[in-house]
């Protein structure tokens, strides 16, 4: 042993090249004494049963079953340690685990692991608590929803329900999905999907009438998502939660009594939809309702958060789309006439239809607002237009977490459910900036000059909350309360809140949102109305540049109103957000893609939901999921009236959907009337008609000079009358107007009075026939006030009517005439000039 133990040092010395020479240069051999003395320890613990066993005279099997007894030990201890790693690799990656213990063909194919989990536990405990969630809901009914109607109107003071049963069947929770990634670590959040069919009778009436309506069954079916937030370290662990849809949900109502009307085929789609707005009002993204747990909950920021980002798509090109038109009965093969719907969350945009092309670049740009990007994703349909059904050119789902990592997304994406086509795609993600050190760089990037204050990209955020006002005077009547409404408008942006019935001192807690082009030159207007008088109650305008300068550009105070009661105010919170696009610097070699999710529904089932969310009605006042946006000159398709901004439905109006305006549909699965929505983008995604003119005016240059105006002029008397309180606009003549085909013209004028671009606030000549000098003499007014009118933006368009059919139909020429003039009262009668959008007219004496 002494001789093995003095060789080691030796080989070990020579073998490292001199390595062990500096720590024993005198050869002599270093001993770790703690060691030794562990080894001599653990061999004496060895040898001391064998000396005992022989000292004592016993036999050796004692040496054998001992040692038999410490491996069954060490083998139980081994086999509980294992058991506890796979207990906990079960619970971190559960399909990996059984994956790797059992071979695929060995499971069951009933076997799978979704992300949605069954809750029949949850289940069984709604069945149990039903009969009292029904009692909890009949006395919402009779106690809180009763007394509210009646008191809305003198007619409907004796209204009743007669009957509230909410049913024997108990809403159902098909799945639960939980987020573990990409989440706040201060909140929990829960996809629920409901269900809930129930043969419910709920019976009203209004005795004063003789009227009776009721409901006998109910269906509803959408996805509910929960979020419990903030987690704190007291009971009860989560501050407040918070409850809505992310999205429309499915609804199929049954009437009876005066009611059964509603279910006349084209009303029942009518009313269903109204319904649904209202339930938007509340309950689908950006709404929700927020029930705080503990006191120090700032309530308010968790009811209306501030959007988690912008997104901008450039809704590009497409190319080797499928030919579905046909003709012949099908022997002949056609193209197709694609556009596209565009959808984040609630918020919807369709394309315009480029004709007769398997290969159309649409280029234009939209912009949504983004508040749970967990489980929303951006969702693209392209349609062939068809008279009667558009046919299905291929779709598209992309996930939005995968969109905010990479920041800008610039790809071709193979469109599914169709055997070819590919769609290019530019996908932005804008941060919101709560300070202006960007703010110059980004007016740069998207060309904000002087003459663009009120259109364009967006540069800017503007975030709303209008919480109350106190002290509002009576209106027309002195002994009544007013029914006060408030308008806001940036630009010709405008939305408007809820109404508020019988109160001067209203409370409103609604959150709206405002795209911004430049924030330097606009500003906020709001008014707040009696909606029963129609008059004014007060007005404020708040500089956009002001916030510019304010602590995180935000503003939190009482305004005073002018125009109004000595102390009239109004209580709003304004926050600005500066868009910014980080580009993120990348290797060259680097390679991205954004995740595509394939469809989980057929495209049947998406292509009715997606419409039917599109489908517009009216319905009660309220805000929208996102801001309006009409371009100037609004969307001057050929043969195409302009928007009808649809009701809203949530925190700023539905007047647009994220820029957009719904269509008017007759029935969710077909699409009656569809109208592009306006594309924001300078230059590139000008409306169609504006694009036309432009491309029709180069034509008449062919390398000549044009004169001063090249679209002609039109002559206005425009004047507002005191005693008749309304503007009052009269269209003599036009001149000089361009031919749209080789028997000239047959132009008619229409007229808005910005930012109303209702259908009821449209005016229009009659047409006049094959003339470039048509002269109209037709006189028109508007109902506003002169303090109201000084305020708003006279929008006047030329247009050709063209025949039944005629593809010679579109814009001829535009003009904007602010009213802000003291000269209005004495009227005045002036030659415009006629511009392709209308932003820079000149008057001509």
């Amino acid at each position: 042993m002494s001789g093995a133990r003095g060789e080691g040092p030796e080989v070990g010395a020579g073998g490292a090249g001199g390595r062990a020479a500096p720590e024993n240069p005198g050869g002599v051999l270093s001993v770790e004494l703690p060691g030794l003395l562990a080894q001599l320890a653990r061999s004496f613990a060895l040898l001391l049963p064998v000396y005992a066993l022989g000292y004592l005279g016993l036999s050796f099997s004692w040496v054998l079953l001992a040692l038999a007894l410490l491996a069954w030990c060490r083998r139980s201890r081994g086999l509980k340690a294992l058991r506890l790693c796979r207990a906990l690799a079960l619970l971190e990656d559960e399909e990996r685990v059984v994956r790797l213990g059992v071979r695929a063909c060995d499971l069951p194919a009933w076997v799978h692991f979704p992300d949605t989990e069954r809750a029949e536990w949850l289940n069984k405990t709604v069945k149990h608590m039903w009969p009292f969630i029904c009692q909890f809901i009949e006395k919402l009914f009779r106690e809180t929803i009763e007394p509210a109607v009646r008191g809305a109107n003198t007619h409907l003071s004796t209204f009743s329900f007669t009957k509230v049963d909410v049913g024997q069947q108990p809403l159902r929770i098909n799945g639960v999905k939980v987020y573990t990634e990409n989440v706040d670590k201060r909140q929990i959040i829960l996809d629920l999907q409901i269900s809930f069919v129930g043969n419910c009778e709920i019976d009203l009436e209004i005795k004063r009438y003789f009227c009776r309506a009721g409901v006998k069954s109910i269906q509803i079916h959408g996805t509910m998502r929960v979020i419990l937030e903030p987690l704190i370290g007291d009971m009860p662990l989560v501050g407040a939660l918070s409850v809505f849809f992310l999205r429309k949900p499915l609804l199929e109502i049954n009437w009876t009594g005066l009611t059964n009307l509603l279910d006349v085929p084209g009303l029942n789609g009518l009313s269903d939809t109204i319904i649904l707005d209202i339930i938007s009002n509340y309950l689908v993204l950006p709404n929700r309702i927020t029930v705080p747990l503990v006191s120090e909950v700032q309530i308010a920021q968790l009811r209306f958060p501030v959007p988690k980002g912008v997104l901008r798509i450039h809704f590009i090109e497409a190319q080797d789309l499928q030919g579905k038109d046909t003709y012949l009965k099908g022997l002949v093969k056609g193209k197709s006439d694609p556009y596209g719907i565009i959808r984040v969350g609630n918020q919807i945009f369709q394309s315009r239809v480029i004709k007769e092309n398997l290969s159309p670049k649409w280029n234009e740009v939209y912009e949504a607002l983004v508040y749970e990007h967990p489980g929303q994703e951006l969702e693209i349909e392209l349609f062939d237009e068809d008279p009667d059904k558009d046919d299905f050119l291929g779709s598209l789902m992309i996930d939005l977490i995968e969109v905010e990592k990479e920041r800008l997304l610039d790809e071709w994406f193979t469109l599914d459910e169709v055997p070819k086509g590919k769609l290019h795609l530019r996908l932005e993600w804008l941060t919101l900036m709560p300070n202006a050190s960007n703010l110059d760089k980004v007016l740069t990037d998207i060309k904000a000059d002087k003459d663009q204050a009120n259109d364009g990209l967006s540069s800017a955020l503007l975030i709303l909350y209008l919480d109350s006002a106190r002290n509002l005077p009576s209106g027309k009547k002195i002994s009544s309360n007013p029914n006060p409404v408030v308008q806001m408008s940036v630009g010709h942006k405008a939305q408007e809140s809820k109404i508020r019935y019988k109160t001067n001192e209203p409370v409103w807690e609604e959150n709206f949102t405002f795209f911004i082009h430049n924030p330097k030159r606009q500003d906020l207007e709001v008014e707040v109305r009696d909606e029963q008088h129609q008059c004014s109650l007060g007005n404020l305008k708040v500089p956009l540049s002001q916030l510019l300068t304010s602590e995180d550009m935000t503003v939190s105070q009482r305004f005073q109103l002018s125009n109004s009661g000595p102390n009239s105010t109004i209580k709003m919170k304004i926050a600005l957000r500066v868009l910014h696009l980080e580009k993120r610097e990348r290797p060259p070699d680097h390679q991205h893609s954004a995740q595509v999710k394939r469809p989980s529904v057929s495209k049947e089932g998406r292509k009715t939901s997606i419409k039917s969310h599109m489908s517009g009605s009216p319905g009660p006042g309220g805000s929208n999921t996102a801001p309006s946006t009409p371009v100037i000159g609004g969307s001057d398709k050929p043969g195409m009236e302009e928007k009808v901004q649809p009701p809203e439905a949530g925190p700023q109006g539905l007047h647009d959907l994220g820029r957009s305006s719904s269509s008017l549909l007759a029935s969710p699965g077909h699409i009656s009337v569809k109208e592009p929505t306006p594309s924001i983008a300078s230059d590139i995604s000008l409306p169609i008609a504006t694009q036309e003119l432009r491309q029709r005016l180069r034509q008449l240059e062919n390398g000549t000079t044009l004169g001063q105006s090249p679209l002609g002029q039109i002559q206005l008397t425009i004047r507002h009358s005191s005693q008749r309180n309304k503007l009052i606009v009269v269209v003599h003549a036009c001149r000089n107007l361009i031919a749209f085909s080789e028997d000239g013209s047959d132009p008619y004028v229409r007229m808005y009075l910005l930012p109303d671009k209702r259908r009821s606030g449209r005016r229009k000549t009659h047409v006049s026939k094959k003339t470039l000098n048509p002269v109209f003499d037709q006189s028109f007014d508007f109902s506003v006030s002169l303090p109201e009118v000084q305020r708003r933006t006279l929008d006047v368009a030329v247009k050709n009517s063209g025949g039944f059919l005629s593809k010679d139909k579109g814009l001829l020429g535009k003009v904007l005439v602010a009213l802000a003039s003291e000269e209005l009262a004495k009227g005045w009668t002036q030659w415009y000039d006629l511009t392709e959008d209308g932003t820079r007219p000149q008057a001509m004496s």
